[in-house]
């Protein structure tokens, strides 16, 4: 018999991956939790896209409301820390701790989370974090490096496949202004 687990989702592409690479083994709930993401409009887009993905990779869809003010509270003083820092740390915590509350109300004794997908996310550090906040809240942690064995790269064919919005930073305003911070450098 397969365990129930609920798995963080932040995007589509990453989910579509996670979802592929569990599924025999995991029936398969998802979680999208994302106060950090900024502008508004980015955070709805990813939202649309995961809640349009969900039936086709089938996954049952569980989405929290939108809470930047939350987000921005938990990060305060951590807004000049650079993609991979301190802010990040706090990010995943939020949202993993959010998560492990929802798999308690809603009845999955496992967690995890698609951030390991990324290249540019600790992979131990969120399974740290991970296995902190599940065994805070009472349940079990799968720890996962999803961009293993051509992980990310299955990611982009994955997202080709359901024609997945693929964003081009993790989601947080502060990301997204040193990406155009670094594209500028580039180009000069």
């Amino acid at each position: 018999m397969k365990s129930r687990i609920l798995l963080h989702v932040c995007c589509a592409p990453d989910a579509a991956l996670a979802a592929e690479r569990l599924a025999d083994s995991y029936i398969i709930g998802v979680y999208f939790y994302n106060p950090n993401i900024e502008p508004h409009s980015e955070y709805e887009l990813r939202l649309d896209e995961m809640t349009r993905l969900a039936p086709q990779i089938g996954v049952r869809m569980h989405a929290a409301p939108y809470d930047p003010e939350r987000w921005r509270e938990a990060v305060r003083g951590l807004e000049h820390e650079p993609e991979k820092g301190a802010r990040c740390t706090v990010c995943f915590r939020l949202r993993l701790e959010a998560t492990a509350r929802a798999a308690v109300e809603l009845g999955y004794p496992l967690i995890g989370t698609v951030l390991s997908t990324s290249p540019h996310k600790n992979a131990d550090l969120i399974n740290q974090i991970g296995q902190q906040v599940a065994q805070a809240a009472g349940v079990s942690y799968l720890a996962s490096n999803f961009k293993k064995k051509g992980g990310f790269a299955r990611s982009l064919e994955l997202s080709r496949r359901y024609d997945l919005y693929r964003q081009d930073y993790c989601g947080c305003l502060f990301s997204k202004l040193e990406r155009e911070r670094k594209l500028k450098e580039r180009s000069k």
